[in-house]
């Protein structure tokens, strides 16, 4: 049996520069909730819960994003008969099948 996809959690953002976005905006309110503690006090732990959201989850589950989103498109898993594969998608093909690219 072939499968062209994996079924598992997908983390990847739209865009590149949008993922780099929540990157910035997760990594910085993580580091400002405790580098702020003592100019704001107890009240600057409120950004931890922005860059938990931004991260989506956890600082790990936005790098497997990253990897996710710079390789989508452009590496192709395939599983026969128990055994995984990883390849260089055949972009030719997938340009011909899906139309045209808006750019």
């Amino acid at each position: 049996m072939r499968t062209p996809r994996a079924d598992g959690p997908d983390f990847a953002s739209s865009s590149l520069p949008r993922h780099l976005v929540r990157g910035v905006v997760g990594f910085g309110s993580l580091i400002g909730s405790v580098a702020l503690i003592p100019a704001a006090g107890p009240v600057s732990l409120l950004l931890l819960p922005v860059g938990v959201l931004a991260l989506r989850g956890c600082p790990m589950c936005w790098a497997v994003g990253l990897v996710q989103t710079v390789s989508r498109g452009r590496l192709q898993r395939t599983c026969e008969d128990g055994r995984c594969t990883l390849a260089v998608a055949d972009r030719d093909h997938e340009e011909r099948t899906a139309g045209p690219v808006p750019r």
